[in-house]
């Protein structure tokens, strides 16, 4: 039995909190978190019990943001990704205007033991399937670093590409984050081995 096998991804549940911030911190000791989030470990870390108490309830069974965990036999999570919903005239993170109806992923990350063993994959066939199930959705978008080049390359495999939009990284404006999107609904692809930390 593979890895994979032995893991079920599911939405989280809203009294979930705890392993919430725990992953979370997790991704963000990792060496790939300066350019893989928005956010870093210090300002996460002083976030009180309220913030991820928050986080998680509108994130478990809302139809605005729905992030998902592969879960191991032993209740443990290995991996998780987020789909945000934007819709047409709001504002995204970087003060750009919605265009159309869409998903956005965010929050990528699997626990290093797990990489390579497709989990990302499972986790992205379940996050990409909720987005095309919200009525509208024109395309599912992500951002990735322009060093990012691992993360890039499993984007591509699952059928990302590049919009030709970038924005500047924050805190480092000499670097950029490239859009990629992914129109649809489309079939979702094989397992394909490119796990990875990446994305907000």
């Amino acid at each position: 039995m593979n890895q994979v096998s032995r893991h079920a991804v599911r939405p989280i549940r809203a009294d979930e909190w705890p392993e919430v911030k725990e992953l979370r911190l997790l991704a963000l000791k990792d060496p790939a978190a300066p350019i893989a989030f928005l956010d870093t470990y210090e300002q996460a870390a002083e976030q009180p019990d309220s913030f991820w108490e928050e986080r998680a309830k509108g994130s478990a069974g809302g139809t605005r943001v729905r992030q998902f965990v592969a879960e191991g036999r032993d209740g443990a999570w290995s991996g998780t990704v987020t789909a945000l919903i934007e819709d047409a005239g709001s504002s995204d993170f970087f003060g750009a205007t919605i265009q159309q109806r869409q998903a956005h992923v965010v929050g990528v990350f699997v626990r290093s033991e797990y990489r390579g063993s497709g989990v990302i994959d499972a986790l992205f066939e379940a996050a990409v399937r909720w987005a095309w199930s919200v009525p509208e959705v024109a395309r599912v978008r992500l951002y990735v670093h322009e060093d990012n080049a691992r993360a890039e390359s499993f984007y591509r495999r699952y059928g990302f590409a590049r919009s030709g939009q970038t924005v500047p990284m924050k805190g480092d404006p000499s670097k950029v984050e490239r859009e990629m999107v992914l129109d649809g609904p489309t079939v979702v692809p094989g397992s394909i081995a490119h796990d990875f930390p990446a994305g907000g």
